[in-house]
């Protein structure tokens, strides 16, 4: 089987910059190889940005699109430089995986594990200029592996990226109402179930307790009979 490898295009995400505007790129993931990889996009500035997907599986031979969206900003920065960069970790997992598998400890750094690892730089373009083409490998951009068991590390400076912004206004409203229903659906599910391990704490509270009063009851009883016994024997 063909060692895990996720192509990730382009080699830089280039976003067109205007002042109190949002703005997107896309990233393009191709698994190349026979194996199912999971991938999590991370960033050294997760409150200016949402990725959707910001984790997922890329099946063997196919393609991931990825959307980054940049948060509007006030004002331009100095010389147009963003010192903003992203990683993107991918590792092989087993066949059949969903989105549902990826998982933080599917990341986790253990003993042969490979975490495949790619940085991407961001670069504002200027919407009053073309767009400078950047330069690319032929066959795309491929991940650094990168060992635990050798040491290798992910950077603390990488953090993982929402794929929605914290600014609840600039949500759709209609996503909004269905992540809100989604919510409250799991809130009283687990408030039901909390209720019925109450529930049945309290009935092995009460039987112990009823237990307890039967056991000291005789306890008492026995004491009681073997004190008059004694009394009338004096």
């Amino acid at each position: 089987m063909a060692s895990g490898s996720l192509e990730i295009q382009p080699s830089e995400l280039s976003f067109p910059f205007e002042v109190k505007k949002q703005s997107t790129c896309t990233m393009q993931f191709t698994n190349k190889s026979d194996q199912f990889m999971a991938f999590k996009v991370k960033t050294t500035n997760p409150k200016q940005y949402c990725v959707r997907p910001n984790i997922g599986i890329v099946q063997p031979g196919s393609t991931c699109d990825v959307t980054v969206t940049m948060q509007a900003q006030k004002e331009a920065p100095l010389d147009m430089h963003c010192k903003d960069k992203f990683l993107i970790q991918s590792v092989v997992t087993k066949d059949g995986s969903t989105t549902k598998d990826v998982t933080a400890e599917l990341f986790s750094k253990e003993p042969g594990k490979v975490i495949e690892e790619c940085k991407l730089r961001v670069v504002y373009v200027p919407t009053n200029h073309p767009s400078p083409v950047p330069e690319e490998p032929e066959e795309g951009t491929s991940p650094r592996s990168s060992n635990v068991e050798n040491g290798n590390r992910t950077p603390a400076m990488f953090d993982s990226v929402s794929n929605s912004f914290d600014e609840r206004s600039k949500e759709d409203p209609k996503v909004r109402i269905i992540k809100l229903t989604e919510e409250r659906t799991y809130v009283l599910q687990q408030n039901e179930k909390l209720r019925q391990e109450l529930e049945l704490l309290r009935k092995k509270r009460t039987k112990s307790s009823s237990g307890f009063s039967f056991k000291f009851l005789l306890v008492v009883g026995l004491l009681g009979a073997l004190a008059g016994y004694i009394i009338r024997r004096t």
